[in-house]
């Protein structure tokens, strides 16, 4: 009993995240051997960003382009349904589901000509809207899931090769003191070579001095993206929501006229869940390329220290301590992480089972099209409003972890080697972040930009959550004093409608500035790692 009741309890506990970066085979130099000896590590790897076998690569369902498979020391493996639900959420994001949508859409709109004054015509089309919403519900509630496990691990695994970074620079700095190594100069003759300024301390050669870039899809679909979220995109809904209502006297606050809005709302709901769900998808593989393009270089700084001190200790585990949260908080986690089961979908194929075998008995009428669009608008409203809230919290839990990277850094130190003083020094961040703090991404402290960050904090605070939920009771009362006539489940369809979509606008806005603020967490992260390697290639055993 106790171990069923634990089960249960165990949805919304976000615990402690730990993990390590694989320790880097070492190349030492013996007296007896001239050449390089591997000593390899006896670490087992498994993937951290997709999950997969080690080394291995696979394409990305929204580019289509090849991409490397992370690896940190983590041995844990998704057991099959977590792998089936995670291919699933990646193909919701794919370009063909993607195009499928759109060609779904302008169909609609077509049909729309001829059909589109028939009332079952358009509440057929919000019943498809809210099904196809519900759905999009539970993979974006997985797509929030999987990417915060996957940032935090990332974290963690760098701030777990920083660790054993810092050690072994403090046993270079001994090793040069007896003179084990040196600090080669420009101009240095090496085994008979002279060593030009290109061949040491340059990161060109086999690194590029940038991340890689987003493809010319990739920067459209991150345009569109920022158009669709932003501020003045949010307030023009709102300025067509305004305009809806003042033809309601004129239109005799009809069924018909609720209907007009209904269908806008829809349409303009189904296209940005799915380009949500595609731009999120293409975000993380781009991502992940930036991410294996640090951890190649931080892996190489690792190995050339291993070499200089032949360290052989593994890279130790570094956990990430779990957030804490209040009981409300941990209420609205619960209802994510079962959602994000994909609990959720189980239920509406129950809901829909009935749904149609009580047709007959209502003979298919109106309101029998409006009971499924009910249920699943209203359980949809509530799901745009945690996932805001969900989409949020991670990013300060994400922001917070790359926080503490970041100052992990700072307290490393840049191999410098100085003639007179016989010392190695100078902060790694003294010449990538003078003031050392982070800088803001372009465009980030912009009047649109502060106004949309404050309105996203307002929309994802908890209590806006318990407002949304008392707001869906308070519409059930509505509809239940009204007999749950046409009028009345239009009540429960049209309002959820209109602010699950404005929601959805947010949850793009709020993307968008994580996006902007993670590239350029990054971009700093890969500088410094540039930075440290080429300070380490300047040093030389001496054998």
């Amino acid at each position: 009993m106790g171990r069923f009741i634990a089960i249960l309890a165990a949805p919304g506990a976000k615990g402690d995240i730990q993990d390590a970066a694989p320790t880097e085979p070492t190349l030492l130099k013996t007296a007896s051997t001239p050449a390089l000896e591997t000593v390899p590590s006896d670490s087992k790897t498994a993937s951290m960003w997709t999950h997969e076998s080690a080394g291995e690569e696979k394409a990305s369902p929204a580019t289509g382009e090849r991409q490397a498979v992370l690896t940190t020391t983590s041995t844990a493996r998704p057991n099959r349904l977590d792998r089936a639900l995670n291919a699933l959420v990646a193909a919701s994001g794919s370009q063909p589901v993607f195009l499928l949508i759109i060609f779904g859409l302008l169909l609609w709109a077509f049909l729309g000509i001829p059909y589109g004054h028939e009332q079952d015509w358009q509440v057929g089309i919000s019943d498809a809207q809210a099904l196809i919403s519900y759905f999009f519900d539970s993979l974006l509630m997985r797509q929030l899931l999987n990417g915060y496990d996957r940032q935090i691990r990332v974290t963690a695994a760098l701030r777990s090769r920083g660790l054993s970074v810092r050690r072994m620079l403090r046993d270079l700095q001994a090793a040069v003191w007896k003179g084990d190594v040196r600090y080669i100069e420009e101009g240095t003759a090496v085994a008979g070579h002279e060593v030009s300024h290109g061949e040491v301390g340059s990161t060109k050669a086999g690194y590029a001095t940038e991340l890689p870039a987003e493809g010319w899809l990739g920067r459209l679909s991150t345009v569109i993206s920022k158009i669709l979220g932003h501020l003045i995109t949010v307030c023009g809904f709102w300025v067509c929501i305004f305009i809806w209502l003042g033809f309601g006297p004129y239109c005799g606050w009809s069924n018909e006229w609720q209907l007009y809005i209904n269908s806008a709302t829809s349409a303009l709901m189904v296209l940005i869940f799915a380009f949500l769900a595609n731009i999120r998808e293409r975000h993380d593989a781009h991502t992940a390329g930036c991410v294996e393009q640090i951890f190649t270089v931080d892996a190489e700084v690792e190995r050339r220290l291993r070499t200089l001190t032949r360290d052989t200790t593994p890279n130790p585990t570094v956990v990430v301590p779990a957030p804490k949260v209040g009981r409300l908080q941990r209420a609205i986690f619960y209802y994510a992480d079962v959602v994000g089961t994909l609990v959720g979908i189980a239920l509406l194929i129950v809901v829909v089972t009935i749904w149609l075998a009580i047709g007959p008995a209502l003979q298919f009428n109106s309101n029998w099209w409006l009971i499924i669009g009910t249920y699943a608008g209203l359980i949809g409203l509530n799901d745009s409003f945690v996932l805001r809230n969900v989409q949020a919290k991670f990013i300060d839990y994400e922001n917070d972890a790359f926080e503490s990277l970041r100052l992990d850094d700072m307290e490393t130190v840049l191999p410098t080697f100085d003639d007179q003083t016989k010392e190695i020094g100078r902060m790694l961040d003294a010449e990538v972040l003078p003031d050392q703090t982070p800088a803001a991404p372009p465009g980030q402290d912009s009047l649109t930009n502060r106004l949309s960050a404050k309105m996203g904090v307002v929309c994802a605070h908890e209590y806006t959550v318990l407002v949304g939920f008392l707001s869906i009771i308070g519409l059930l009362v509505g509809a239940s004093a009204m007999g749950w006539s046409e009028t009345g489940q239009l009540l429960c369809n049209i309002p959820p409608s209109i602010i699950e979509s404005f929601f959805m606008m947010i949850l793009l806005t709020g993307h968008n500035l994580a996006d902007a603020q993670r590239r350029d967490d990054l971009h700093q992260i890969y500088q410094r790692r540039l930075r440290l390697l080429e300070g380490v290639k300047r040093m030389d055993l001496r054998c």
